[in-house]
C-alpha cells in the first residue's frame, strides 16, 4: 500500500507521534474488515492520501464540498468505486483521500478523556471505510459501518470506542 501522510505544517500536530505507521495500521485494520479484504493482502497496489490538518482548512473543504460551514472532525473523498475494489489484480487503485481537523479530533478526544491519537485512529478507520464505499445513512448502514470499525479498531488493540452509546 502506498500511504502519503501530510502533517500540516502546524505545530498543533505532535511530532513525537509516528502519525504515517498509525494512519497505515488504522487503513489496513479498516481494509482487512471490508468487504474487499484482498486490498489488504498487497494483491493489487493501492494508494491513499491522509492529510493531518488544522480546522480552518476543513471547515473551508466541507463548506465547498458538502455545504456545511463547519469544522469536523473527519473528511472522506473516496476516488474507486465498488467495482474497481473488487477487481483482482490491475494498476494501482486510487481509493481517495482522508483529512483530520486537529482541533475537533482533540477537543473530541479531551471530551472521551482518551489519548488523541487513540481517536485519530477511529477517524482514520471511519474515513478508509468511507473511501471503501460504506456509510451511515441509515440504521442498517450505520450499524455494519459499526461493527467493521469496532473489529478493525480491535486488530489495533483498541477498545469499542462505542460502547455504551446506542445508534
Amino acid at each position: 500500500m502506498t500511504l502519503d501522510v501530510l502533517i500540516d505544517s502546524d505545530p498543533e500536530w505532535d511530532s513525537s507521534i509516528d502519525w504515517a505507521a498509525l494512519a497505515r495500521g488504522a487503513a489496513e485494520a479498516a481494509i482487512a474488515e471490508s468487504a474487499f479484504p484482498q486490498l489488504a493482502l498487497g494483491e493489487r497496489p493501492v494508494e491513499m492520501s491522509i492529510r493531518l490538518a488544522n480546522d480552518e482548512e476543513v471547515h473551508a473543504l466541507n463548506a465547498e464540498w458538502r455545504g456545511k460551514d463547519k469544522a469536523t472532525n473527519v473528511l472522506s473523498f473516496p476516488m474507486a468505486d465498488a467495482e474497481e475494489m473488487d477487481e483482482g489484480s490491475g494498476p494501482e487503485l486510487m481509493l481517495g483521500d482522508i483529512i483530520l481537523a486537529h482541533g475537533v479530533c482533540a477537543s473530541e478526544a479531551a471530551e472521551k478523556s482518551i489519548p488523541l491519537e487513540r481517536h485519530a485512529t477511529h477517524l482514520l478507520v471511519h474515513g478508509t471505510l468511507h473511501l471503501l464505499g460504506y456509510d451511515h445513512m441509515d440504521d442498517g448502514s450505520a450499524a455494519d459501518m459499526e461493527s467493521r470499525e469496532i473489529r478493525a479498531l480491535s486488530r489495533l488493540g483498541i477498545s469499542d470506542p462505542y460502547a455504551g452509546e446506542t445508534l
